[in-house]
């Protein structure tokens, strides 16, 4: 006969329980293959959606600092350059703000089952992977078009998208839980968003950043996934580059303690919610 588990709450600070997240593993596919089919469901154009933002991003932004404001681009395509950096940011911008509300907005089962609640932030920032995916590959062709051939150098994709991800989960982790106390964090984050786009070189080269002011630039993480990934797909230096050490070991910072946090008061999720 299997004796029943007995659910007790944490106390203090707590490590996350990886062994639970392993077990329910499934759990976590499921929630973020639910998030696709219903982003998608009855939809005419379907995962093109996807291509949709950072395409109209793509235009608006060329008009507006490519060819009015006429921003330098590194000597590359203004389109192409701002695209490579789009890619990137979206995906950032897109699963931090969907990590922030996703306990919130799970309320329905997390008041009802027990399950380890990482899974839902976790969900949040998988789900946009997807959308990441296709954008990517959008931005492959539009490079070929311009007649720019990464080559090589796209291995470097796999480092920077685990850096944006590890930044993603560390922000995610804080917002969703401080936002299950303070619904504040829903009004916050769209203000954050904003003010970290233009903090970010996506619209402009990182060249025109002054370099006694790098430094500092360089400990944006979103700063050093943009610039990075931009590097690999147009196959240009990397400005910050000096500064990464230095920006990994703030995220790491960053996503242990969120980790920690998070963990500490989920115990108190279900009563507040």
């Amino acid at each position: 006969m299997t004796l029943p588990s007995i659910i007790q709450p944490t106390r203090g600070l707590a490590r996350p329980d990886l062994h639970a997240l392993w077990q329910f593993r499934e759990l976590l596919y499921f929630l973020v293959w639910r998030d696709v089919k219903v982003r998608y469901k009855q939809t005419a154009l379907g995962a093109a959606w996807a291509l949709c933002q950072p395409l109209m991003q793509m235009v608006v932004l060329t008009l507006v600092f490519g060819t009015f404001a006429r921003l330098p681009s590194d000597g590359y395509p203004y389109a192409a350059f701002v695209y490579a950096g789009l890619v990137p940011w979206t995906y950032l911008s897109t699963a931090v703000a969907a990590a922030s509300t996703s306990v919130v907005a799970e309320q329905a089962i997390l008041t009802k089952v027990w399950f380890p609640r990482l899974l839902l932030p976790l969900a949040a920032i998988v789900r946009p992977a997807v959308d990441f995916a296709l954008s990517l590959a959008a931005a492959v062709v539009l490079l070929a078009w311009y007649g720019i051939h990464p080559a090589a150098r796209l291995l470097e994709l796999p480092a920077w998208l685990t850096l944006e991800a590890a930044t993603a989960v560390g922000l995610g982790l804080w917002l969703s839980a401080l936002h299950v106390r303070f619904r504040d964090v829903q009004h916050v984050i769209p203000l954050l968003l904003q003010v970290w786009l233009f903090a970010s070189p996506v619209a402009y080269p990182v060249s025109l950043v002054p370099e006694r002011w790098r430094w500092l630039y360089g400990l944006n993480p979103a700063a050093q996934v943009i610039e990075g990934m931009r590097g690999a797909l147009l196959n240009k230096p990397n400005l910050i580059m000096a500064d990464l050490p230095a920006c990994v070991a703030l995220v790491s910072v960053t996503l242990l303690a969120g980790a920690l946090f998070f963990r500490s008061i989920e115990r108190t999720f279900a009563d507040v919610v």
